[in-house]
C-alpha cells in the first residue's frame, strides 16, 4: 500500500517548492542583472535591499511549507487518502495505463457498530479493515497501491492490471472476512470490482462499483462476471429509444374477486439493433440525464392510445414522483387527458420513492388535480420502505400495494399480523389493498382470507407482450 504519511510529506513538499521557488529565483534573477549591468555605482543601501529581500524570500518558502500542513489528502481516521486526492491520483492512473482496476471494500455494518457500540469503535474497525486488507493483499504481493475513504466504510483501492488478475484474490479476501472481528465486535465485508475496460472515466467505475456490490448483495455472490455495455453507450442507447419512441410494453392481469380489472405495465427501451433495455438499466440513465419526464409522458401517451382501444381494464403505470411534481409534466398529462373523455377512471399511476417529501398539502393538491381528470393514485412497496406508510397516513391515495417481500411469508405468523394491520388501516381510511407476485394457490386463498382487493401473479396469469413501438 502507499504509505499516506510519507505521500503527504512529499506532496507538501513539492507544493512549497512550487509556489515558493518561482519567487525566490525571480528575486535572485533581479539581484544578478542589477550587480552586472550597474557593479560599480551600487552603494550599501542595495546590499542591505538585497538581505532584505532574500530574507523575505526564505520566509516566504517557509510560510508556504507551514501553512501546506493545513492541506490534507489522508483521512483523519483511517488514514487513507481523503477522496478528493484519491480521486485526483487515479484518475491519472487510468490516464497513464492501459489496464487498471478498481476495487471497492466495504464495512457493510459499521452503521450498526457506531450505534451499537459507539463511534469511538467504529473508528477502530475503520483502521483494523484497512491495516488488515492492505495486510492481506501485500501478502499476495500486491504493493504500492493507493487506497482512499469514499464515505461511511466504504474504501476503494487502485491496481495496476485487469480486473481477472485480482478476481479470485479479492474473492477469497471476502470469504475470509467471515472470521474477521474487532475486540469482539462482529465486522462484515462486502467488494466489488471493475476495470477500464468498462469505461475510462472514473466517475462511471465509482457507479459501476457500487452497482456491482448492490446485484451481488442481492444475489448473494461475491464477485460475477456479466456482459458489460459501457456507460457512454448505455446513455446513447436510452437517448436514441426515448427519441426515436423505440420501446416494448408488457402487461399481466390483476384480479378482484376471480375477475380481470387491472393490466400492470412493464415498459422495456429497445436499443436500434433490437436488444432489451431493462430497467434497472435504463432508469439510472433517466435519473441522471434528467430525461425521466420525457419517459413518464411518451409511456403515458401511449397508455392512454391504448385504453381507447380496451374499453373494460384499468391501466396502471409506473410514474416517477418526481415528474409529478415537475410543473411541465402536469401540464401535459393534463392535456393528455383531457383530450379523452373516455379513459376516466381507466389509469393507475404507481408511486414508490424512499425519501418523504415533505411539503405534503402541495404533493396532495397536485394528486387531486390528477384523481379529478380521473387518474388513480396507487403507493407502491407499502412495508417495506417507511416512506410508503407514512404515504398511507398522509396522502390522498386510492390503492397501496404491499411489497413483494410480504407475498411469500404470508402465511408466517408475524408477516401475516403485519398485513392485517395494513389491511386495516388502509380500508379504514377508503383504500383498496393489492398483492403481487402470487405464486400458489395457499397464498392466493390466504391473500384472500384477509381480504386483500387485488391479486396478481404468474400463478394467476403470466406476463405478457401488449404491445411494441
Amino acid at each position: 500500500m502507499l504509505l499516506p504519511q510519507t505521500k503527504e510529506r512529499e506532496y507538501r513538499f513539492k507544493l512549497a517548492l512550487r509556489m515558493g521557488l518561482p519567487i525566490f529565483a525571480l528575486v535572485i534573477i533581479l539581484v544578478s542583472h542589477r550587480l552586472i549591468t550597474s557593479y560599480e555605482s551600487l552603494d550599501t543601501s542595495f546590499y542591505v535591499e538585497v538581505i532584505l529581500l532574500l530574507t523575505f524570500s526564505i520566509y516566504f518558502i517557509f510560510y508556504i511549507i507551514y501553512k501546506s500542513f493545513d492541506i490534507r489528502i489522508t483521512e483523519a481516521v483511517s488514514k487513507t487518502f481523503t477522496r478528493e486526492y484519491l480521486y485526483e491520483h487515479l484518475k491519472k492512473e487510468i490516464k497513464a495505463n492501459n489496464e487498471y482496476t478498481l476495487v471497492l471494500i466495504s464495512i457493510d455494518n459499521l452503521s450498526d457498530i457506531n450505534s451499537r457500540y459507539g463511534i469511538k469503535n467504529g473508528d477502530k474497525v475503520l483502521k483494523k479493515v484497512v491495516s488488515w486488507v492492505g495486510k492481506y493483499l501485500e501478502s499476495k504481493d500486491i504493493t504500492n497501491f493507493p487506497m482512499g475513504h469514499i464515505k461511511g466504510g466504504d474504501f476503494v483501492i487502485g491496481l495496476k492490471g485487469s480486473k481477472h488478475q485480482y478476481e479470485t484474490i479479492l474473492e477469497l479476501l471476502c470469504l475470509k472476512s467471515d472470521e474477521f472481528i474487532v475486540d469482539d465486535i462482529e465486522v462484515k465485508i462486502s467488494g466489488a470490482i471493475t476495470d477500464k475496460t468498462f469505461s475510462d472515466e472514473l466517475e462511471y467505475l465509482i457507479e459501476k462499483l457500487f452497482e456491482v456490490q448492490e446485484r451481488n448483495r442481492n444475489q448473494k455472490l461475491l464477485f460475477q462476471n456479466s456482459e458489460e455495455i459501457s456507460p457512454q453507450k448505455q446513455e446513447s442507447f436510452v437517448i436514441n429509444a426515448i427519441k426515436d419512441k423505440s420501446f416494448i410494453v408488457m402487461t399481466q392481469d390483476v384480479f378482484e374477486d376471480e375477475k380481470c380489472v387491472i393490466k400492470e405495465c412493464f415498459v422495456k427501451l429497445k436499443t436500434p439493433d433490437g436488444k432489451i433495455i431493462h430497467q434497472k438499466t435504463y432508469m439510472k440513465v433517466l435519473d441522471k440525464l434528467g430525461l425521466m419526464v420525457d419517459f413518464d409522458l411518451m409511456i403515458l401517451e401511449q397508455n392512454i392510445v391504448n385504453c381507447c382501444a380496451d374499453s373494460k381494464e384499468i391501466f396502471a403505470m409506473n410514474i416517477s414522483p418526481s415528474s409529478l411534481r415537475n410543473p411541465s409534466f402536469i401540464f401535459k398529462a393534463k392535456e393528455l387527458l383531457a383530450s379523452k373523455k373516455d379513459i376516466k377512471n381507466r389509469l393507475i399511476f404507481l408511486l414508490s420513492e424512499s425519501h418523504y417529501y415533505p411539503q405534503i398539502n402541495k404533493y396532495n393538491s397536485t394528486l387531486k388535480i390528477l384523481r379529478d381528470m380521473g387518474v388513480i393514485i396507487a403507493i407502491d412497496r407499502l412495508g417495506a420502505i417507511h416512506t410508503s406508510f407514512l404515504y398511507l397516513r398522509d396522502l390522498d391515495i386510492d390503492i397501496v400495494r404491499y411489497d413483494s417481500f410480504y407475498t411469500k411469508d404470508i402465511r408466517d405468523e408475524k408477516y401475516n399480523s403485519i398485513i392485517k394491520g395494513f389491511n386495516v388501516m388502509a380500508h379504514n381510511k377508503g383504500v383498496k389493498t393489492w398483492i403481487k407476485m402470487v405464486e400458489s394457490q395457499d397464498i392466493k386463498d390466504e391473500a384472500k382470507n384477509l381480504k386483500i382487493d387485488y391479486i396478481q401473479g404468474n400463478f394467476m396469469a403470466p406476463v405478457e407482450k401488449k404491445y411494441e413501438n
